[in-house]
């Protein structure tokens, strides 16, 4: 079309044209709002749905928890099944296509993928793990009138290590989760699942091994020996306490028997010394290869139970097949299982006296070779009764549980295929060549040549400071010692060899052993800035600090070190175990940008 109107109806074409387009857009957008609207509803409705699985899963899994250590198989199964179908619908609710779309979103993606991961690991544990631990006795881990059953032992290990894998399988995944950027609710429920897998782990762990190393241990394939040794921390060294008296058990058949008794004082000393590692001569000396008192001054227990193997056997002529640690502490939490103990000649031990009674009373009341027979009598007494008595078998596990949690069971075998499977266990009683978490030693050893360990109180907190530009990060240790000693009327077996001019004053090395990695920078007593012998151990640093305390009186040691090259915000805190507990700290801080 040509002339004069042409224009005017080209522009009203145009103007159509562009208001269809409009309209067009304008209707797209209208259902997009709308679909993202119904898809945010719909991600809502489904977690908070989501949430209320989780929350009643979360109280399930503790009743059943307690209900397995209760042995209430009836009411377990009862609640297994009610976990699985909670545990079920949070996944489903988590799983569908809407909450994949809403997983690819910006800041609120995070959230939705975490909270799937949360319940996809609570349903894994559901169908995978708690089925088999119902199935399987954990009791059986343990011995029954002095006999453990072996061969049921050896056929539920396949069962028992199917259950390690899946737990170990879930927190992989889940320590795999960014945490940084979700919500607090969110990132609190990671954080205490993550908790709750590790206790799990532990205790999976640990029946895995036993399920595994037990019969061999105890004979299935013919007898074996040990030295069963109590460590004394009357008087401290860095495993736990001095060597004192020992036993010799035979073990054949699943059943164990005690056949031989001695202490370290009968062994004297070696001249010359026996062998000892080039980074524990360098801090030590040649003391852990002359004094059988002294192979635990590194907190190496393999070392030390190597060394006084060896000893025994040059003065004995009994050769064992490892060597198994325990303190009056376990003894103690023995005595709750089996009831008290009566021990010729001295004093019966209950669990609430054995502690005092050990190493307190009767170096008040007993000169120095009546306290070696009586030692031998009361761990005779009280293993006799366990190897005898019909113990409830959860209760023993509990202690047992409880003990090496503690660092107060420890365990070496002369087989490397069987070291090797104990190695990052605490039973070992070493630490790890290489940190998972950055992890500080702090272990204690007596120069007094006194037994005032039992009035000794420690603490210690860990705080994660500063980041540098290396890679590497500040953690800022503070160990406090207490004395609680009286400044009179304890006996020379006590007081010993303790500093001249005040037999009362506790003298302690605290020898502080760095992250893998890691360096010591600064070290500081009571405000001050102090000397510090100085080794290695391994890929440690290794700084030992002089303490020597007061009746009454509390030291405060300061060191300051440095991790490998790691970013992470936590630490973990080892340290030699102790009459009481420790009060421990560890003060996180926020991850390091890489």
């Amino acid at each position: 079309m040509s002339g004069p109107g042409a224009t005017p109806v080209r522009r009203r074409r145009s103007r159509r044209r562009r208001r269809t387009r409009v309209r067009r857009i304008l209707l797209t957008g209208l259902v997009v709002v709308s679909v993202l609207l119904s898809a945010g509803g719909w991600v809502a409705f489904r977690g908070w749905q989501a949430r209320a699985h989780l929350v009643n899963a979360a109280g399930l899994a503790r009743e059943l928890s307690a209900q397995v250590l209760d042995g209430d198989v009836a009411r377990a199964q009862r609640t297994l099944a009610a976990l699985q179908e909670q545990a079920a619908a949070a996944r489903g609710e988590t799983g569908d296509p809407v909450w994949w779309v809403g997983q690819q979103t910006p800041y609120a993606g995070d959230n939705l993928a975490a909270v799937r991961q949360i319940s996809v690991a609570v349903d894994d544990l559901a169908r995978l793990a708690f089925p088999t631990l119902l199935r399987v006795d954990l009791a059986s881990l343990v011995p029954k009138q002095g006999k453990l059953d072996l061969a049921r032992l050896r056929a539920v290990s396949a069962e028992v290590s199917a259950a390690d894998q899946a737990v170990r399988r879930t927190a992989d995944r889940l320590r795999q989760v960014p945490t940084g950027d979700l919500v607090t609710q969110v990132r609190d429920a990671v954080t205490a699942l993550r908790a709750e897998l590790d206790q799990l782990g532990e205790l999976t762990s640990a029946a895995d091994r036993g399920a595994r190393l037990l019969p061999p241990l105890l004979g299935a394939d013919g007898p074996r020996s040990y030295l069963l040794v109590s460590q004394n921390p009357a008087e401290l060294r860095a495993t736990g306490g001095m060597f004192g008296a020992y036993a010799v058990l035979r073990a054949e058949g699943g059943r164990i028997r005690l056949v031989k008794q001695g202490s370290s004082s009968d062994l004297r000393f070696f001249d010359p010394p026996l062998k000892v590692d080039a980074e524990a001569k360098r801090l030590w000396g040649e003391l852990p290869g002359i004094y059988p008192a002294d192979v635990n001054l590194n907190p190496d227990f393999p070392a030390a139970a190597a060394l006084y193997r060896d000893m025994v056997r040059r003065r004995t002529g009994t050769t064992v097949d490892g060597v198994l640690a325990v303190d009056p502490v376990v003894l103690s939490y023995l005595l709750g299982v089996v009831g008290p103990v009566n021990v010729p000649d001295g004093p019966s031990l209950g669990a609430a006296t054995a502690v005092r009674t050990l190493l307190s009373d009767s170096y008040r009341d007993l000169d120095t070779k009546d306290q070696d027979e009586y030692f031998t009598k009361a761990a005779s007494g009280v293993f006799d009764t366990l190897f005898t008595k019909t113990v409830d078998p959860r209760a023993l596990l509990t202690v047992f549980t409880r003990s090496i949690n503690e660092r107060r069971i420890l365990f070496w075998s002369v087989r490397s295929e069987e070291q090797r499977a104990l190695a990052g266990s605490r039973l070992a009683g070493q630490l790890p060549e290489k940190d998972s978490v950055p992890t500080v030693g702090v272990f204690l050893n007596d120069g007094s040549g006194a037994k005032l360990g039992y009035y000794l109180r420690f603490s210690a907190t860990v705080t994660v400071g500063e980041c540098h530009p290396d890679g590497r990060r500040e953690l800022r240790l503070r160990v406090t010692v207490h004395s609680t000693a009286p400044k009179s009327g304890l006996s020379k077996s006590v007081t010993g060899l303790a500093l001249a001019g005040d037999k009362y004053t506790a003298r302690t090395f605290v020898s502080v052993h760095t992250p893998t990695g890691g360096a010591v920078l600064t070290g500081r007593l009571d405000g001050r800035d102090t000397a510090m012998g100085s080794g290695t151990h391994g890929r440690r640093q290794v700084a030992v600090a002089n303490v020597e305390t007061r009746p009454g009186q509390t030291r405060t040691l300061d060191v300051t070190v440095l991790t490998g090259k790691t970013g992470a915000g936590t630490a973990e805190l080892v340290h030699t175990p102790t009459v009481t507990p420790w009060t421990t700290q560890v003060v996180n801080a926020p991850s390091c940008e890489q």
